[in-house]
């Protein structure tokens, strides 16, 4: 008997606030996972995120921040001041979660699992810079991965495909 391969749904992270969550609470949703920070060049994608997140939440989308300070040191502060930040700079009303490694020994297990799931170009594991997406269907299997250039709107047809499977 094989045993069924892990889908998001088996990894928990802990919010912004502190409170851990089972990412099994978003079952059923598409997701979109991001690994942010505040102070990169990329820092206005939080506008098409959130853009993203208010014509699609309604609809099923979940969309989740995860600040990440290991590229050029972008994200410093604490997580009360990256929630701060999020909110006054960018109106982000969907999740953020608290900082968190994307590569190397201390990754998070869920990017450990993004990252094996939705190699990047050549087949390379590692996240390459902030702002690194993963779009995650209903069935908890990732279905893309976009690089940092990609800006969140170019992700909309792919959105509305995920939402309607």
């Amino acid at each position: 008997m094989s045993t069924p391969s892990p889908t998001i749904y088996d990894f928990s992270a802990r919010q912004i606030d502190g409170k851990d969550i089972p990412m099994a609470q978003f079952r059923g949703k598409v997701m979109l996972v991001v690994n942010t920070a505040s102070a990169c060049g990329f820092t206005p994608q939080f506008g098409g995120l959130e853009a993203l997140y208010k014509s699609y939440g309604g609809k099923g989308l979940a969309v989740l921040g995860f600040p990440c300070n290991q590229f050029g040191s972008q994200d410093p502060g604490q997580d009360s001041e990256i929630a701060s930040f999020c909110q006054i700079n960018y109106g982000v009303s969907f999740p953020m979660m608290s900082k968190i490694d994307v590569n190397g020994p201390a990754a998070h297990p869920l990017y450990k699992w993004l990252t094996a799931e939705a190699p990047g170009l050549l087949g390379s594991k590692a996240i390459k810079w902030n702002f690194t997406k993963f779009l995650v269907g209903k069935d908890g299997r990732v279905i893309k991965r976009y690089a940092p250039l990609d800006k969140p709107a170019v992700m909309a047809k792919d959105i509305e495909t995920a939402l309607a499977a």
